[in-house]
């Protein structure tokens, strides 16, 4: 069943036709010869009865052509004679002659030898007229008469006693020919449902994959992409397009999930954004408010004025550029990404102006791979590091303080480390720091009011990463370092 199911669906139906078309015609034909069996006893019932009819006719023959001859004396009664008296004689032969206790066997041997004398007597008439021997002619006339009277009236009585046994063997038959007829029409009735039966089953279990697949097709129609895939029972056509059915249903829920994941993704970077566009506009904020504060402005002021009564215009103007263009970043700067350059160029300026403010007191180094200047970072990260730096770190060591920036390539990372070489931090504030806990005790230093939780929490939503940001302090007096690292990805 399993091997004829997996054959192809053209190759199952015609075959089910023919089981069917082939079983109705195998009955037909056991019908038809049992019919005709039927028929041909009933043709042979009466056999015998005609054959006695036949013996008699010629019988009748035999005594009418001797009869005509002995009248004319022809040669052609004479040939007729013989000719009917041939025919009987080869009927005669056919005579049954066997010795039964069966009436019917008996009256067939007496006629059969009866018959022979009768032909015996009517040749000697025959023989005695052409002799012209009227006395004997007669004699035996007489004598072949009689025997045809005893040979016609046993014809008879044989041919009523078989017409009535006929008679009843035909009754039986007739009877027989019904109970068939009606056999016949039970057993055709009884093929006809089984065919339908199993042609039923057959198509049913052909077409239950079908079936299966239309269902499952409609729980697709409707969404439900977690309804239970139709199995393939068999290797047809109909199991070829189950298989592709499925994966295309498999590839769309496939799909589906990535463009889920895909509309995540995107929504959670416009989230970042905005969440970046939050940092930097409150970034920008506390710029504005530091600019406006009387002690930073009167600081710097005061600084340019020494400036410009020690040494001659071309310094003070240098000075009051490089403060502009510190505050033209911070202030005018609307972008959420700059590059790394523009970021080391802000500490530049913001070196340059402290160096000034307090005679040059901190010393500045930078080791930039200058490959990567172009990449993008958020903007105002690194002044604020470096000012932290200044303030908690090198501010109290004069000129023996040291800001070192690097910009370098490590595995898949940007590197920038801002490092100082000034009393250190504790590993305890190094944990509150990452974690957005920590808070200084007093406020000793002007500054722009930009934390390091911004500054971490803005690196943290560009990257996509949590370690983004790391501190190191190796102990007191030992400085501190200041590594980010971002994603190169970000900037192909």
């Amino acid at each position: 069943m399993n091997k004829f199911l997996n054959k192809p669906l053209q190759f199952k139906i015609i075959s089910i036709c023919i089981f069917a078309n082939v079983i109705i015609f195998i009955v037909n034909m056991f019908l038809i010869l049992g019919i005709n069996s039927m028929s041909k006893d009933m043709e042979l019932i009466y056999e015998d009865n005609r054959s006695l009819n036949e013996l008699s006719d010629s019988l009748s023959a035999v005594q009418d052509s001797m009869t005509g001859y002995l009248s004319s004396k022809t040669s052609d009664s004479l040939e007729e004679y013989y000719k009917s008296a041939q025919a009987y004689q080869d009927m005669a032969e056919k005579l049954d002659d066997k010795v039964t206790d069966f009436s019917f066997n008996r009256m067939e041997r007496n006629i059969k030898y009866m018959s022979y004398r009768y032909l015996e007597v009517v040749d000697q008439t025959i023989e005695a007229k052409r002799g012209r021997n009227v006395e004997k002619y007669r004699n035996y006339y007489e004598t072949a008469t009689g025997l045809y009277e005893d040979i016609s009236a046993y014809i008879t009585s044989l041919n009523l006693e078989l017409f009535v046994a006929n008679s009843e063997n035909y009754v039986m038959l007739s009877k027989g020919y019904r109970n068939f007829e009606a056999v016949a029409v039970t057993i055709m009735t009884l093929i006809m449902i089984g065919n339908v039966v199993i042609v039923t089953s057959f198509v049913s279990a052909m077409i239950m994959p079908l079936k299966n697949l239309a269902d499952s097709a409609d729980e697709v129609a409707k969404g439900n992409f977690d309804a239970d895939l139709p199995e393939i029972a068999y290797n047809d056509e109909i199991g070829i397009v189950i298989g592709a059915f499925n994966k295309m249903v498999v590839s769309i829920k496939d799909y589906i999930e990535k463009l889920k994941e895909s509309l995540e993704k995107e929504r959670y970077m416009q989230e970042k954004e905005l969440m970046m566009e939050a940092h930097l506009k409150d970034a920008q904020l506390k710029y504005l408010q530091a600019q406006i504060n009387p002690h930073f402005l009167f600081n710097t002021l005061n600084a340019g004025a020494q400036l410009a009564m020690m040494e001659g215009a071309d310094r003070t103007y240098e000075y009051v550029q490089t403060v502009a263009d510190f505050f033209r970043y911070n202030v005018k700067n609307q972008k959420t990404f700059v590059t790394i350059s523009e970021e080391v160029t802000l500490v530049d300026n913001y070196i340059q102006i402290l160096n000034v403010r307090f005679s040059g007191d901190i010393g500045y180094e930078k080791q930039v791979d200058n490959r990567l200047l172009e990449c993008k970072m958020p903007s105002m990260i690194l002044q604020p590091i470096v000012e932290n730096a200044v303030n908690h770190g090198i501010r109290e060591m004069g000129d023996k303080g040291m800001i070192t920036l690097k910009v370098y390539r490590e595995d898949s990372n940007v590197c920038i480390c801002i490092k100082d070489n000034g009393k250190g931090i504790s590993q305890e504030d190094i944990d509150k720091i990452l974690s957005g806990d920590y808070s200084p005790k007093e406020q000793q230093y002007d500054n722009n009011g930009i934390g390091m939780d911004n500054v971490i929490s803005r690196l943290r939503l560009f990257a996509g990463e949590r370690d983004v940001v790391s501190i190191v302090s190796p102990g007191p007096n030992m400085g501190c370092e200041v590594i980010i690292r971002l994603p190169f990805a970000k900037n192909k």
